[in-house]
């Protein structure tokens, strides 16, 4: 009997060691495969920077924002405010130009050079912090300005719609942004 005894301690002792190496190699498994096909979350993170973005198929317009300084409780109907952005052609044959710039709040016009020629950039504005953007090659440089027909205020976004030759339009809701303007004091209002 003790040769029994003993056999069947045995392949318990080893049931038991194939066991617990299988639930280990499954937790390894396990713990590997909730990571697998997974996208790190700095991998979709936006830019730094005081604006919104949006692509229309090969157009990418980034950093769009309205440059201005709110004295009062808004900026008001007749006021005139920057519009800002840069768009870049991402395709390497197809040229593109910007056609128009409409808004709600107000009449968007565009003076300068539209075009984005293929693998090419377009900056609208100056960001603030940015000192000479003609030093920047393969760049056409234009402006943008809003005749504001309503009054806007910091902390809310309006509409504007793009609209390119080939790329079609879209439309984004833009921020105000003060730029480097020093922050007013509460108690000054």
């Amino acid at each position: 009997m003790i040769s029994i005894d003993a056999s069947r301690a045995f392949r318990a002792r080893t049931g038991r060691r194939i066991g617990v190496a299988a639930v280990a190699a499954l937790g390894a498994l396990a713990i590997a495969g909730c990571s697998s096909g997974q996208v790190a979350e700095t991998a979709t993170q936006e830019p730094a920077v005081n604006g919104t973005l949006v692509n229309l198929d090969n157009i990418a317009v980034r950093n769009i924002h309205i440059q201005a300084v709110e004295k009062g409780d808004a900026l008001e109907p007749g006021q005139e405010v920057d519009l800002i952005f840069t768009a870049t052609n991402q395709s390497p044959e197809v040229d593109d130009r910007l056609v128009g710039i409409t808004s709600e709040v107000g009449e968007v016009t565009v003076t300068g050079d539209g075009e984005l020629p293929a693998g090419g950039m377009l900056i609208v504005g100056t960001p603030d912090g940015v000192e000479d953007l003609q030093s920047i090659e393969e760049a056409d440089v234009a402006k943008a300005t809003v005749a504001l027909s309503q009054p806007i205020r910091n902390g809310l976004t309006y509409n504007f719609t793009f609209e390119f030759e080939q790329a079609g339009e879209a439309t984004v809701a833009v921020p105000i942004s003060a730029g480097g303007a020093p922050r007013q004091d509460a108690g000054h209002h």
